[in-house]
């Protein structure tokens, strides 16, 4: 009996010693777990529960298995015509080979270390394999694309036409056979050859932003400045146009009027002068000499005193003054 108790005794003091080094871990929601002895993996676990291990010989190892995101610095990469743009990228990831993870990486932060060199190198190669415009746009719809202008300020629909069509700018884009969301999936498949060798997954890969570098900007700006200075010049040739039609305009109505004016007051010279011939012509059959009289007198006022020199007044002209009909002024 006594012998019994004392087993009974040792039995619960080795299970009470067993029990304090700690034989059981509780693995949460969310969690992996590797055990290892001795550096050697015995056993994982990836669902949530009480689990047990060996004391003092057995470590525990714990990694998150939810969806991990992955953020990664902007890098400035030169495409296949060596134009630079800044490629920033994101991506999710997770964990799903525990055992595998722990043999080639072994630690979280490590893996996150692994997980940079393979996307941000297979970014670099896929992104300079390819031209801009695939990183840069998903369809070809652009090509489709048709922008007018629009005009103000117009008299008309044909002149509203004719400035539409100078300020018309047509500008066929490249087609594209991959586009931005095709590289995306192209770094996907690339990136996941290489993370399943670490227990991996990654479960996408986003181009989240695409930046052009400053002397593509520059470049771009210049593009745009060139065109936008093409329909202004285009604006100055239709105002000048207009400016030439309303000044031929102007000048036409300008010689229509004085034409008009001027026949008109060669009408009323006309009208004048007849009026005036009708009353000479009445005066004289009045007085027939007193006309010729006041006639040759009026000639005299004009013309004699702008006269420096007579050589002779034997002439007709003068014979109101010296010939036999002269004045007597006496």
């Amino acid at each position: 009996m006594k012998k019994l108790v004392t087993t009974l005794v040792i039995v619960v003091v080795i299970l009470v010693v067993f029990l304090l080094l700690g034989p059981f871990f509780i693995l949460q929601e969310g969690e992996l777990a590797v055990i290892t002895r001795f550096g050697k993996i015995v056993n994982t676990h990836q669902d949530a529960g009480l689990k047990i291990k060996v004391p003092l010989v057995d470590t525990v190892v714990k990694y998150p298995k939810k969806i991990m995101s992955w953020d990664g610095d902007a890098q400035r990469i030169p495409t296949k015509e060596n134009q630079f743009i800044w490629v920033d990228t994101t991506a999710r990831w997770r964990i799903t080979d525990p055992a595998l993870f722990y043999q080639s990486v072994t630690t979280l932060p490590n893996g996150i270390l692994r997980l940079n060199d393979v996307i941000n190198s297979t970014i670099r190669t896929v992104i300079s394999e390819n031209f801009l415009n695939e990183a840069v746009r998903n369809s070809n719809r652009i090509n489709n694309m048709r922008v007018e202008e629009q005009v103000q300020s117009v008299e008309s629909v044909e002149d509203a036409e004719q400035l539409r069509n100078l300020t018309k700018t047509e500008i066929q884009q490249e087609s594209i056979t991959i586009g931005r969301e095709g590289l995306s999936q192209k770094i996907l498949n690339t990136t996941r050859r290489f993370t399943v060798e670490f227990g991996i997954e990654v479960i996408d890969i986003v181009i989240r932003q695409i930046r052009y570098s400053d002397d593509l900007t520059q470049s771009v700006y210049q593009r745009m400045i060139k065109e936008r200075n093409q329909i202004a010049e285009a604006y100055r040739s239709y105002g000048q146009g207009q400016q030439a039609r309303w000044v031929g305009k102007t000048e036409n109505d300008k010689k229509s009027i004085l034409s008009q004016a001027y026949a008109k007051a060669e009408q009323i010279k006309g009208v004048a002068d007849a009026t005036a011939t009708k009353i000479y012509a009445d005066a004289y059959a009045e007085d027939p000499e007193f006309f010729t009289l006041w006639r040759t007198l009026e000639s005299y006022r004009k013309t004699i005193k702008n006269l420096n020199k007579v050589f002779s007044t034997e002439m007709e002209y003068f014979d109101v003054l010296y010939g036999p009909k002269r004045l007597q002024l006496d």
